[in-house]
């Protein structure tokens, strides 16, 4: 048969070649090949591995527990969380019938009070705030809108009056009939307002309802605070209980630095005091105690000042936090903000300190009770001279319900959450160590030239803390101090202005330390003798010691503890915008604007919380 020619399509022929290219060993690729084609081979899969009977049964019980833990995970942590606090209630309950009436039972009893109150705040707050909202709401469909106006108005009015009375009453009887010398600090107040009004950006559209409740919350603070005496109480309490939870950090400094570890005073036992500090207030953070106490008193100043909710949130949030953390609560915020949200914002940061530096002032004999309610007192003073320097002429375009939904940190765990607090306190204490020995280090270069210069024309003691002591003596005057103090507290001020807070803490302790040995020289020797030199030094003649820079009467430690307990120097200028222009850049020309203003605002909000300690002091640290 003779043979049939086969016809192919030129498809037919395109497969053939491609299957004769696969069978032939030539048009195999290689190793690199196949990489630059991505043709990698699968490996050669390997036949699973079951395990034994146990072993599978034990794989199958963990399947069944994740598959329902995962359908009923809110119910599971539920179940846990109410055994968690019934055995807290259950071992509360029995605490307080094992002992009940030692410091230790107050204690258990005030942290438990203020966690179920934070607890059922976190709970409910939200309901009872729309409650109160739709009550409004109905009031003003039922009665209208204007006379829901006229009540709120003659509210208003008579809060103002009543609180006026309150503050005019109780200054006039409880404190000018039985400590006239006090309302000397009546002249700081009403000088630094008005000072801040003259000087402001627009005095005709000044409001005057946050600059008034701003210092009626201050006054009314101080008044608990060293007035009554559960209220001095309790922040003596808060106090010691805040040094005895510094005084662990020690443990942590002397394990690194060993027994003699105070023998470096700066260095191994101030600085390590803030590192201890921060990783504490990162737990809390993660925890979510900071987040519900922040937010609780950002709504309180808001309601009482009538401010922008990021105002109020960032001036809570300065109270714990310093002036760099507290705006990222609001960080997504900033950009959209007014220039007069700005300055108020800036203007807490520089009049409050961090928690985590407010530990390392206890060290230097600054009573910590005065520092936590200076800390408190100020976060209301910093909005009240803010909207009274610059107040508001743009309408805010932030959306205030917003701003309060404040998120949990995002560590993983409480472990990661302290191992984190203290590694962002790394740059802390670099920047407080570097920053204390430059300007240490420079004050005494600029002290030794103008020492050269006075002695060029017969001038002793020509130094910068002595031109200080002449330039803010006006101050410390109508702040209150004891006219033998003044030149003492000026160059206090003069330190923190232009260098830092801690210098000036530095300095302040040294004079506290010069009262403990001149009160042990007295106390010592009946007919004890020394000479007060023309520079404040004194000379205890029958030991032959000097007191560099003298003493400070406890009146005078008292308010210098409140007018220096502040961010607001030079150097935190820079801290500000550098920080700030990160978060929003768009707003870097209006931080650089508002800078220098914000600051002297902080600084006088400070010198406020000072004048109304002054006024308030009654002789006792």
């Amino acid at each position: 048969m003779a043979d049939v020619e086969q016809k192919t399509s030129p498809g037919n022929n395109v497969a053939l070649d491609k299957m004769s290219a696969l069978d032939n060993p030539a048009f195999e690729n290689d190793s690199s090949d196949c990489e630059k084609n991505g043709n990698i081979p699968a490996a050669p899969e390997e036949p699973e591995d079951r395990g034994n009977l146990c072993s599978r049964g034990m794989g199958a019980v963990q399947t069944a527990v994740t598959s329902a833990y995962t359908k009923h995970q809110k119910a599971v942590w539920m179940v846990i969380k109410f055994l968690i606090m019934g055995g807290y209630i259950a071992y509360f309950g029995y605490a307080m019938y094992y002992r009940f009436g030692d410091e230790g039972s107050y204690r258990l009893m005030v942290v438990t009070v203020l966690g179920a109150f934070i607890l059922l705040w976190g709970l409910g707050g939200g309901y009872v705030v729309n409650v109160i909202n739709s009550f409004y709401v109905g009031c003003l469909r039922y009665h209208g809108q204007n006379r829901c106006r006229l009540f709120s108005v003659s509210l208003r009015w008579f809060l103002y009056v009543s609180a006026a009375v309150f503050i005019g009453v109780y200054t006039g009887l409880e404190i000018g009939r039985t400590q006239p010398r006090n309302l000397m600090s009546l002249i700081g107040i009403a000088s630094f307002i008005f000072i801040m009004y003259i000087t402001s950006t627009d005095p005709a559209r000044v409001n005057w309802h946050p600059v008034f409740w701003g210092m009626a919350i201050q006054y009314i603070f101080a008044c608990l605070i060293l007035k009554t005496t559960w209220g001095y109480g309790a922040f003596e309490w808060l106090g010691n209980r805040m040094t005895e939870v510094l005084g662990y950090s020690n443990t942590g400094a002397k394990f690194v630095f060993g027994d003699s570890y105070e023998d470096h005073m700066f260095a191994f036992k101030v600085l390590p005091v803030i590192v201890y500090f921060s990783s504490l207030i990162s737990v809390l953070y993660y925890l979510g105690a900071m987040q519900a106490i922040i937010r609780v008193l950002g709504k309180f100043l808001s309601f009482c000042l009538d401010t922008t909710a990021t105002e109020s949130l960032n001036a809570a949030g300065n109270i714990f936090a310093g002036q760099t953390e507290s705006p990222l609560m609001i960080r997504p915020f900033l950009k959209t903000m007014t220039k007069s949200e700005l300055h108020a914002v800036m203007t807490g940061g520089f009049a409050t300190v961090s928690g985590s530096v407010l530990g390392a002032y206890v060290t230097y004999g600054v009573k910590a009770n005065h520092l936590l309610a200076a800390s408190v007192m100020s976060a209301p003073a910093a909005l009240a001279i803010s909207k009274l320097t610059y107040p508001e002429t743009e309408k805010s375009k932030v959306n205030q319900n917003d701003v309060y939904k404040l998120k949990m940190d995002s560590q993983n765990n409480v472990i990661e959450a302290a191992s984190k607090g203290a590694s962002d306190a790394i740059s802390l204490v670099a920047n407080v160590a570097v920053n204390v020995m430059a300007f240490l280090a420079l004050l005494q270069l600029i002290d030794a030239s103008l020492t050269f210069l006075g002695d060029r024309v017969g001038i002793e003691g020509f130094t910068f803390a002595l031109i200080c002591s002449y330039v803010f003596y006006p101050i410390s005057f109508v702040m209150g101090i004891d006219p033998v103090d003044c030149r003492r507290m000026a160059r206090l001020i003069g330190f923190k202005t232009f260098t830092n807070e801690f210098v000036a803490y530095i300095e302040m302790g040294k004079l506290i330390d010069n009262g403990h040995i001149f009160d042990n020289y007295t106390a010592s020797l009946p007919n004890a003798t020394w000479v007060t030199k023309s520079n404040d030094d004194i000379f205890l003649t029958d030991w032959g010691t000097t007191l560099v820079g003298g003493i400070m009467l406890p009146r005078s430690q008292v308010i210098a503890t409140y007018a220096l307990c502040g961010f607001s120097n030079l150097g935190s200028m820079g801290i500000q915008i550098g920080a700030l222009g990160a978060m929003a850049p768009s707003r870097s020309g209006d931080l650089t604007h508002l800078a220098l203003r914000a600051m002297i605002a902080g600084n006088v909000a400070c010198f406020l919380t000072a004048c109304i300690a002054g006024l308030f002091y009654g002789g006792d640290l």
